[in-house]
């Protein structure tokens, strides 16, 4: 079905997916999450509108790209070149710039009831990035779960780190900072003022950063989280509403980021009204040799997976 029209002309649609009890909208525009249903609750935070998703939000359930997260002073050198890229976020450039991958309109590639695979080309330079670069994202349910399958090849070195950057309330409305969390991490990337990794993967224990055991998001560190974790296990656990989140990924690490800065007038969402946790390599990379390396060379396939899997307690929901 058709969700909107640009103003370009340009149409928007909206794919339903299905199986079991789960039921999503998959939004073209920036292949974003509209919705994601376990027996009837949305746990994602959506828009109303394709005008909502271009001026009152940007990154609402998106794939974000070409480099999720921020590149510090939005330079980076790659095989002796330096590329600038513009600065969206004070002295970083902030989720692949100010046209990012969350305000393309992706082509669908192949659709089934239970999935959908979706395809979107950036030419070299665009937002100051090197080389053609054709990227895949598959969305599938399956097996109580919203897998996410990216793949990413280019035609001249480039970087890249995509992510999805859904909002999750899993008690599908209020306040998350209730959720229970747990992260298979004994590192965190400790920040600068520009949240700039300083390049040290810290230790969490004894910090208000560890979550290696189960707790709630507001019981430290006034539950203000932005931050990378380094993946050392399964992955993540959130649980809340009689329902809990499995997160598993392929990725090395994990953003946590808690919607401390959602401010109820730009989005119909106030502070903490949903939490992320966006499956990714390392911000600013590109600058920090010792981190995994994002770069892309010709000839080569980057692919990766991140499943959102779902179980309810004795008492929560129902199927």
């Amino acid at each position: 079905m058709i969700f909107g029209t640009l103003p370009s002309g340009e149409s928007v649609e909206q794919v339903e997916l299905s199986s079991g009890r789960l039921r999503a909208e998959v939004l073209t525009y920036g292949a974003i999450v509209r919705s994601l249903e376990v027996s009837g609750r949305n746990v994602v935070l959506g828009l109303d509108t394709l005008e909502d998703y271009q001026t009152r939000s940007r990154y609402f359930g998106a794939v974000v790209g070409r480099y999720g997260n921020r590149i510090a002073n939005g330079r980076f050198t790659l095989d002796g070149v330096e590329y600038e890229l513009p600065l969206n976020n004070g002295a970083a450039s902030l989720h692949g710039g100010i046209e990012g991958f969350d305000r393309r309109v992706w082509s669908i590639e192949e659709r089934t009831e239970g999935s959908v695979t979706l395809k979107l080309v950036s030419p070299d330079g665009d937002e100051g990035y090197p080389g053609t670069l054709t990227a895949w994202v598959t969305y599938t349910l399956e097996d109580d779960a919203l897998r996410i399958d990216y793949a990413t090849e280019a035609d001249a070195p480039t970087v890249v780190n995509l992510t999805n950057h859904s909002y999750f309330n899993l008690k599908g409305e209020g306040d998350v900072r209730d959720h229970v969390v747990q992260l298979a991490a004994d590192h965190y990337l400790p920040v600068d003022e520009h949240k700039i990794p300083t390049g040290e993967l810290a230790p969490v224990k004894g910090t208000p950063f560890d979550f290696t055991e189960p707790h709630a998001v507001a019981e430290r560190y006034d539950g203000q989280y932005d931050h990378c974790y380094v993946l050392s296990g399964d992955g993540c656990k959130v649980t809340a509403g009689g329902l809990t989140m499995e997160v598993t990924t392929t990725e090395p690490g994990v953003q946590f980021y808690t919607g401390s800065m959602l401010d109820g007038g730009a989005t119909p969402y106030g502070p903490f009204a949903g939490l992320c946790l966006e499956t990714q390599h390392f911000p600013d990379s590109p600058n920090q040799p010792q981190f995994p390396s994002t770069v892309l060379r010709p000839g080569e396939r980057r692919t990766s997976t991140t499943a959102y899997r779902f179980t309810t307690a004795a008492h929560g929901l129902t199927s």
